[in-house]
Formats: structure tokens, C-alpha cells, sequence
């Protein structure tokens, strides 16, 4: 049973094997809560890694496949089938798994980006998926209780009417060729259009900076103005973005992610500014939160403190005040609230969780940027990619 007394979830996973940093961090998060048993896997491309990651897992021999299309096939076929599978691939990889399964009537987690090409995104949006099966993506930073807070407080007119939004997601790994080594599987296929798609740092960070923001100030996108480079000499995809961007209404917003800043390891943060007050948090500082009315002191805001929180906020908030919560947490308030969406009774979350939707704009922003930097930097409207 998980935590709050509810049946647990079988799930799988597709991709995430030994080695795989993201597959080991849904692994935990599934876990925080109690709400999934894993019990299937198609581990790895390569089948004798599929077959020990499955062993180190402890996975029962015949549920451990070498292709995602087996495992679709034989896991809808059981009667103790798996429920849910998180597809935590390459972003070439994540088309194929998400269709098989929907089409299997499995429910989908899978990591953002959605797909590798908006062609294949909205492929995926026309599914129609058997039994009523869903998908959530996993945008984890939408799940930390502040940024919820954040999004609250904009719905209701605490900050009035946005003018500004400024987010920023830095890194610094990726400021030496680390790709050509062979030493970083992370960075190689990163940096292969091949397996990443189009965009680069804009497709691995920048889409999650580009979602923080649309989650808090529910701004829809007109245009962006985009500026894509690949510092390192070679590099085949962006390493450094900039982008303006024009939002419904008036609204204006900046966008940088890099993954050449030294000096920054995961540095995403997001500045919201309204004709009544501003908001500012910083992930690698999740548990406060800035927020100033116009004229007056600036206060500081705390996760579980002496604040009002409201309901979006207060969701699995797990631990008393003065005790951080982080991205682990995050990460597992998604998949705890996809569960209760699974079983039935979640219907209060379905609004807070990324969906396919989030996942088909996601797309469309990085096509529309590419296609900006590619065109001198022009004005791109969403709409029109």
C-alpha cells in the first residue's frame, strides 16, 4: 500500500538503465510516496544491459525485455500487467515507447522534451489511447510547492497585471567539449541532432525554463526572438540560448539557458513583475520565495511557514517547515498525484500536472526559436510553426 493507505501502481520503465542518471532519479521519486511497485522494465537498447539492469533491480527474469515493443505487447497481454510506464530515453526515444503504449491502454510518464520533432509531437497528440490511458510529462520543477504558490498568487491579482517575466536556467558542464571524449553519455547524445533533435541546451533546459514560466504566470505566447549558439568549437546543436518573447496581453519576457556559464551548476530561476508587485525564486533555493508589493518591504515567503499557503501549495508538502524540500520531492509529487489521477481520484491535480498539451507547445517553442536564430533573430509567432 502507499502512504496514504492507497493500492500501489505497476509500472514499468523503458530506457534508464545502469548508468542512466534520470532513469535512477523517477526510480526514487515513484518511490517517495509508495505509490508504484516496478515490476517491468526494457532497460537499455542493448540487451545485455537491459537483462543486468533488470537483475540489479530485482526484476522477475521474464519481465525483463530487450525492445519497448515486447514489453507493450506482453504487459497488456497479463492479467498483472503494469498500469503506468516511464519512458525516460533519449528524446529520438520517446515517440515510439509513448505510442505503443498508449496504444496498449498503459498509462504514459514521460521526460521532457516530449518527442525529438513537433512532426512527431502532434503525431502523438492525435493518438487515441485505449482504455482511456494518460500521460503526464515530466516538468518536475511544476511540482515544488512554492512555484505552485507563485502560480496561485498570480491567478489571484497579487502581483496585478504582468508586465516582465525573466527566467534563466545556467549550467556550466557542457563549457569543454566533453562529447568528444567518450566519457559523458549524457553529453553525446545532448549534443546529437540526431537523438536530441533540433535544439540543444533549448531542448534539455531551456524547455524547462520556457514551462516554469508559463506554469506561474498562465501567459500564453505570441512570438519569440531567439538567438541559439554552439560556443564549443564542432558542436552540431545550441549550447547558449537567448530569447525575447511576446505574450498575449502585453507581456514581455527574456529567456537565457546555457550550459557554458562557469561557475553555474543548475541555477534556474524566475522573476514575475505585475503593475502591483514581483515574485522571485531560485531552484537551488526552492524552500523561499521573494515576493514584494510595490512601495512596501520585500518579504520573504516559506515553504510550509508562517504564510497563508493555499491548496496548489500545500499538496504533498511532506515535512514540516524549516526541513527542505527538494528536486527529489518535487519529482515524486508528480508522480504521487499521476497516481491518484490513475486511480481515479485525482481529479484536483489533473489541472497542475504537465500534459501532452504543455508537451506539443514545448515543441512548438523550440521550433519557433530555431527557426528565429536561423532567420537572423526575426519575430516568430508559435502559431505559425
Amino acid at each position: 500500500m502507499a502512504e496514504n493507505g492507497a493500492r500501489k501502481i505497476r509500472l514499468g520503465m523503458v530506457g534508464g538503465g545502469k548508468g542512466a542518471f534520470i532513469g535512477y532519479v523517477h526510480r526514487v521519486a515513484s518511490r517517495i510516496d509508495g505509490d508504484y511497485d516496478l515490476v517491468a522494465g526494457a532497460l537499455s537498447s542493448r540487451p545485455e544491459v537491459a537483462r543486468e539492469s533488470g537483475k540489479n533491480l530485482g526484476l522477475a527474469e521474464d519481465r525483463i525485455y530487450t525492445s519497448y515493443e515486447e514489453m507493450a505487447r506482453a504487459e497488456a497481454a497479463r492479467e498483472d500487467g503494469i498500469e503506468a510506464v516511464s519512458i525516460v530515453t533519449p528524446n529520438h526515444m520517446h515517440f515510439g515507447p509513448a505510442k505503443a503504449f498508449l496504444e496498449a491502454g498503459i498509462h504514459v510518464i514521460c521526460d521532457k522534451p516530449i518527442t525529438a520533432t513537433l512532426e512527431d509531437a502532434r503525431k502523438l497528440l492525435e493518438i487515441q489511447p485505449k482504455n482511456g490511458a494518460k500521460f503526464l510529462l515530466t516538468h518536475n520543477y511544476t511540482g515544488y510547492p512554492l512555484v505552485r504558490q507563485a502560480r496561485e498568487m498570480v491567478a489571484s491579482g497579487a502581483l496585478g497585471n504582468i508586465r516582465v517575466v525573466q527566467v534563466e536556467y545556467p549550467q556550466d558542464w557542457l563549457t569543454e567539449p566533453v562529447e568528444q571524449s567518450g566519457n559523458a553519455p549524457g553529453a553525446e547524445w545532448r549534443t546529437d541532432p540526431s537523438r536530441s533533435g533540433a535544439g540543444g541546451a533549448i531542448g534539455d533546459i531551456g524547455t524547462h525554463a520556457y514551462n516554469l514560466a508559463r506554469f506561474v504566470t498562465g501567459l500564453k505566447t505570441e512570438a519569440v526572438a531567439a538567438d541559439l549558439t554552439a560556443f564549443v568549437p564542432d558542436r552540431k546543436l545550441d549550447d547558449n540560448v537567448h530569447i525575447m518573447l511576446r505574450f498575449e496581453g502585453g507581456a514581455r519576457g527574456m529567456l537565457w539557458a546555457s550550459q557554458v556559464a562557469p561557475g553555474n551548476e543548475n541555477g534556474l530561476q524566475l522573476r514575475v513583475y505585475g503593475d502591483k508587485g514581483g515574485l522571485e525564486w531560485r531552484q537551488d533555493n526552492p524552500n523561499y520565495m521573494w515576493f514584494t508589493e510595490f512601495g512596501k518591504p520585500k518579504q520573504l515567503l516559506t515553504r510550509g511557514g508562517s504564510i497563508s499557503v493555499p491548496p496548489a501549495a500545500s499538496m504533498n508538502i511532506r515535512i514540516p517547515s524549516g526541513h527542505p524540500e527538494g528536486y527529489l520531492e518535487a519529482f515524486a509529487t508528480l508522480y504521487s498525484q499521476f497516481a491518484s489521477v490513475i486511480r481515479g481520484d485525482g481529479a484536483e491535480y489533473e489541472a497542475l500536472l504537465p500534459s501532452m498539451a504543455d508537451g506539443v507547445e514545448g515543441m512548438q517553442f523550440i521550433t519557433a526559436s530555431v527557426q528565429s536564430s536561423n532567420n537572423e533573430s526575426r519575430w516568430t509567432r508559435l502559431s505559425e510553426v
